[in-house]
């Protein structure tokens, strides 16, 4: 719950919705591929190189991880169509006799099926993100400011303020 509040504070903030577009994208990234695989690095080398918000990228992280789970047939299938297609039959025989090709775990149905798709997906996930941002502080700030949940929400983290500098 506290990660959702996080996100919506950082969906209000005077951060650049291009910043938490790659955070929700890099979040996806890590979500929709399998965790402990090599190809796990070069994504925690751009969180880390790059200026992202933590809260986003754990968010997207955990709503991505729960539908890997439910497409993870269709990654698989995806994978077996591509190591089976017969154009690309000879490069995976040629990667898979490279030492460092094999280590990267191509030749895993499901960890070839989602890395594809996963990075496919990024740049019209990160302009997807970036629009609905930008329309959400645009339109919709305002609209959700008005509920009483919302206000309640900043009542209580004024009161945890207040209780820290008096107490």
């Amino acid at each position: 719950m506290r990660s959702i509040i996080k996100l919506f504070k950082v969906l209000n903030s005077n951060q650049h919705p291009g910043q938490v577009a790659l955070s929700l994208t890099l979040g996806m990234l890590l979500g929709l591929t399998p965790l402990f695989f090599p190809h796990t690095l070069l994504t925690i080398f751009l969180i880390m190189l790059l200026r992202v918000n933590l809260s986003a990228l754990l968010v997207a992280w955990a709503l991505f991880t729960g539908f890997a789970y439910a497409f993870d047939p269709l990654f698989h299938q995806f994978g077996l169509w591509l190591l089976n297609h017969p154009e690309l039959v000879s490069l995976w025989t040629e990667w898979y006799n490279n030492a460092f090709w094999r280590f990267m775990a191509f030749n895993n149905t499901i960890v070839i099926g989602s890395i594809v798709v996963a990075y496919v997906m990024a740049l019209p996930f990160w302009l997807l993100s970036w629009l609905l941002i930008r329309i959400y502080r645009k339109r919709f700030v305002v609209w959700v400011n008005k509920f009483k949940i919302v206000q309640m929400l900043k009542m209580t983290d004024k009161a945890g303020l207040l209780s820290k500098v008096a107490g």
